[in-house]
């Protein structure tokens, strides 16, 4: 092992075996990151101070209500992304792997495209504005991604780019060399910075009275960091980088969630004065 490289922990991906059923920290990530994204809704929709006029268009209930369709977004939608962004050759040969979810291959991107289009569907359901519902939700994202990134750091999967900077780890099953633990970049990042940014929006900009806006920067800094970890970050081993030797899956994806957050940004305060 090199001088400079750090011990990887030996943490076991699965927390807790009960005969067949395995918990796997994986998993736990997905679970507990949901429930903290439902109280954190739920806290964000019942604070009037942070909505102006007459409060929040969405209420507690609403939020209680939508949890359901919000996970079956994510799931649905970060698997069906993973399939068919980064092994599609591979679940077509073996089609029954689609639905081994605690072997982990989830799609972010996936996943935001499922939760959006969960979020569409049950506000055009119960009558309000879809954007103000977006800016709730995203304000709530940040811990289960930190969770998440830190869970496939636990699995030693999505591992970095070989580097000789004295953080670096040496990652079982990724060779000798000691790597960039991106996945701890991206906690970073995607997680805490992400949950930062959105925090000053929504309760010292009072952002929510703009419908639009935080959601517009949650997907922006997200587009923005990933492009930037996509750098020190190994790409999949099938996919490979795809122009130049830097190009990667993750860099492709995340332009148009650039385009798309300026976009929301630039036209939120339009939004504020329209009726439901």
């Amino acid at each position: 092992m090199p001088i400079l490289a750090l011990p990887f922990p030996a943490i076991d991906p699965v927390l807790l075996q009960l005969g067949p059923v395995q918990i796997h920290w994986y998993g736990l990530a997905y679970i507990v990151g949901i429930l903290i994204g439902w109280w954190y809704s739920r806290r964000l929709v019942s604070d009037d101070r942070l909505w102006g006029g007459e409060g929040s268009p969405i209420t507690a209930v609403d939020i209680d209500d939508f949890l359901i369709w919000a996970v079956a977004g994510i799931i649905a939608g970060g698997r069906l992304g993973y399939v068919l962004f980064y092994d599609f050759a591979g679940f077509a040969a073996q089609p029954l792997q689609v639905f081994a979810l605690w072997n982990g291959g989830m799609s972010f991107h996936g996943g935001l495209a499922g939760t959006i289009v969960a979020m569409v569907l049950f506000a055009r359901r119960r009558g309000f504005a879809v954007f103000s519902l977006f800016d709730v939700i995203a304000a709530s994202i940040p811990a289960g991604l930190f969770l998440g990134r830190i869970a496939n750091f636990i699995n030693a999967e999505l591992v970095g780019r070989p580097t000789d900077l004295p953080w670096a780890f040496v990652f079982p099953g990724a060779g000798p060399e000691p790597r960039h633990p991106s996945q701890l970049y991206e906690a970073a990042l995607e997680g805490i910075g992400l949950f930062i940014v959105a925090r000053l929006l929504t309760h010292r900009f009072f952002a929510l009275r703009q419908p639009g806006f935080v959601a517009g920067a949650f997907v922006a800094w997200y587009g923005a960091s990933r492009i930037l970890v996509e750098f020190f970050r190994l790409p999949d081993a099938h996919i490979g980088y795809l122009a130049g030797g830097w190009l990667t899956m993750g860099m492709v994806l995340s332009v148009p969630m650039l385009l798309a957050g300026a976009w929301a940004m630039a036209t939120a305060r339009s939004r504020a004065a329209v009726p439901a």
